[in-house]
């Protein structure tokens, strides 16, 4: 049954955009599909949603993960956010539209059995990232 309701209207301005949910709203992807959203303000950094996202996904080892934008047309394409960049600033960005915000392991570990002893679920997100990447490609 469809919705008696007139849609508000910023929420036209927000869909097809994959990196903001709402105004102020960050939508993060994860490697499982699923996607977090955060609230951010003009003084929310890229390090803010990552140490969010640690004590959410309880990883130890936060150190090998990075906020990248990936753009939606060319998934080749990612850029690695700094921890110090301001979320306002990002969202801002001409084409911000044509990116989303993943969650990823971007600093591989020396040696992976270390990681799985010392942060099991760091290294599941791991796992994760590598079997999706190889996945999409063989997709391609």
């Amino acid at each position: 049954m469809a919705c008696c309701f007139p849609k508000p209207c910023f929420i036209d301005c927000f869909q097809g955009n994959s990196l903001l949910f709402l105004p102020n709203v960050l939508k993060v992807y994860l490697e499982n599909g699923q996607t977090k959203a955060f609230k951010f303000h003009k003084t929310t950094t890229v390090k803010d949603i990552v140490l969010t996202l640690k004590e959410k996904l309880s990883i130890r080892c936060i150190e090998h993960f990075a906020l990248v934008l990936e753009q939606q047309y060319n998934i080749t394409k990612l850029l690695l956010l700094h921890e110090e960049e301001l979320i306002q600033k990002v969202a801002q960005k001409k084409d911000s539209h044509d990116y989303r915000c993943l969650f990823r392991v971007c600093f591989i570990p020396r040696n992976p059995m270390d990681l799985l002893q010392d942060d099991p679920v760091a290294f599941e997100y791991l796992f994760q990232c590598v079997t999706g990447t190889l996945r999409c490609r063989d997709e391609m």
